[in-house]
């Protein structure tokens, strides 16, 4: 169990504020691998108690460490401190423009935290930043807004997202058989309401473009 007192050392209240809009329309391909994105914010290679301990004490002696803060933050998600784990990643965030190389990482991984304490409208506000920040046509971006528009009620955009899916990989994406690994990141819960995308993409396909 994460020390409570280890993460209060780390407190620092910052406001936030997210909202649903719109997404560019969906690309015809999306190949780019986009590594830099989609991996985890790695500042200490411990793990529980002791990397938050080390975590906490990396950032007494440098307030202005960036990735510790974003690994404590997700650490904190991760252990159930919703609240505090939200600040920590606006404080990291702050430190961080997006022409930092940490940047899309951590508006990544904040985006899956926020999608798995049930805030799906945080999560799409954070992935909707990294579609709108520059011309990158990632691989990871039809599944993951598909799913996000999905749980947001949003079906038809869904929809028209996982198609891109289809259109960039059609025998990897045509069914859900794959899912498990083509997604071994998420959980089973995920890879369900996916496979409720891939089951209403199968029953009308939307047309290009």
């Amino acid at each position: 169990m994460l020390g409570r007192t280890l993460f209060a050392t780390a407190l620092l209240a910052v406001s936030s504020a997210v909202s649903a809009q719109n997404l560019p329309r969906p690309a015809e391909f999306y190949f780019d691998a986009d590594a830099n994105t989609v991996r985890p914010v790695v500042a200490v290679r411990e793990t529980g108690d002791a990397a938050t301990e080390k975590l906490v004490k990396a950032i007494e002696r440098n307030p202005r460490a960036k990735g510790e803060v974003a690994q404590l933050a997700h650490l904190a998600m991760a252990a159930g401190r919703t609240d505090l784990g939200k600040q920590l990643y606006t404080r990291a965030l702050g430190a961080i423009d997006r022409s930092d190389a940490l940047w899309r990482s951590v508006v990544w991984n904040y985006g899956w935290d926020l999608y798995r304490t049930g805030d799906f409208e945080g999560a799409f506000a954070q992935w909707r930043s990294l579609v709108e920040a520059r011309a990158v046509t990632a691989s990871w971006m039809p599944p993951t807004l598909a799913l996000s528009l999905w749980s947001l009620g949003r079906k038809e955009e869904a929809v028209v997202w996982y198609s891109a899916a289809v259109r960039t990989e059609p025998q990897q994406w045509n069914s859900a058989s794959k899912f498990a690994s083509l997604l071994p990141d998420w959980t089973d819960a995920e890879r369900s309401a996916l496979a409720e995308v891939q089951a209403a993409w199968a029953a009308n396909p939307p047309t290009w473009p």
